[in-house]
């Protein structure tokens, strides 16, 4: 049998994988489904993009970094959008079978974990989340293991020559404390290297995207379910605004003022 477009994407399989626990079956709960394993599917392209840009960057390669970059921006972009369509539901309609999810909850997302994890960011609530699921736990510490995004970027300036070092100094928030050597070297780098200083730019336009997310994902929940306990057992909301406004590279925003 030659391949077909329902063959190659596995179309058939695809649409059988949403699976209501609602009964009878709620009629918004569908949306809710589709909506997070796109979200999934973005993060998996995510981390599929981040192979190669810390690839590109440690190879001084600042044309791929670049095309890179800007795919993930651009999915980042889409993957704020979507909320727009998560929003069109109501917290009744939510709520119509909120019960049916169990234990489940966002907070358990292993590959949005991973991300966080290539951003430099390290807390308590990664391994929490998985405590019961020993081969996540396994996933997320050979990410641990990983140049972050930040190494990465560093290690591209230093081959630009510009030595930049990012000590792992921190195990409990972002691994990378700023640095004012570095912030002297990046102003540097700003003012003498065009290409490097396109790429610094694109690396803060991904962490405003990451805060954009961040914002807009909290003030969905705070619209849907208030104040109220998380699935699973989570602060909801209360967790959620804590992790806003933390930039994940410090040093790119503490440079600003020196312009």
């Amino acid at each position: 049998m030659s391949l077909t477009y329902t063959s190659y994407l596995k179309i058939n399989e695809l649409i059988e994988l949403q699976e209501l626990k609602s009964d009878p079956a709620e009629h918004d709960e569908m949306l809710f489904i589709i909506i997070h394993q796109t979200y999934e599917l973005w993060f998996k392209q995510i981390l599929h993009e981040f192979g190669k840009l810390k690839n590109d960057l440690e190879a001084g390669n600042t044309w791929g970094a670049l095309k890179t970059m800007r795919r993930v921006l651009t999915i980042m972009k889409t993957m704020v959008s979507q909320i727009d369509i998560l929003e069109t539901m109501t917290p009744l309609e939510f709520n119509s079978f909120r019960n049916f999810l169990g234990q489940s909850s966002g907070f358990q997302s292993l590959q949005f974990r991973e991300v966080e994890i290539l951003c430099g960011l390290r807390f308590p609530l990664m391994r929490k989340a998985h405590k019961d699921q020993p081969e996540h736990i396994e996933v997320l510490e050979q990410r641990m293991e990983e140049n972050t995004l930040w190494e990465s970027f560093c290690q591209y300036l230093t081959k630009k020559g510009y030595p930049i070092s990012a000590p792992r100094e921190n195990e409990h928030g972002l691994v990378h404390n700023p640095s004012e050597k570095n912030q002297e070297v990046l102003v540097e780098v700003m003012n003498h290297e065009p290409e490097c200083a396109l790429t610094s730019e694109l690396f803060v336009d991904f962490d405003e995207g990451l805060q954009e997310w961040r914002y807009r994902h909290v003030k969905m929940v705070e619209r849907t379910i208030g104040t109220k306990k998380g699935t699973g057992g989570s602060d909801g909301v209360k967790y959620l605004r804590k992790t806003l406004h933390h930039s994940i590279f410090p040093d790119l925003w503490a440079i600003r003022a020196q312009f």
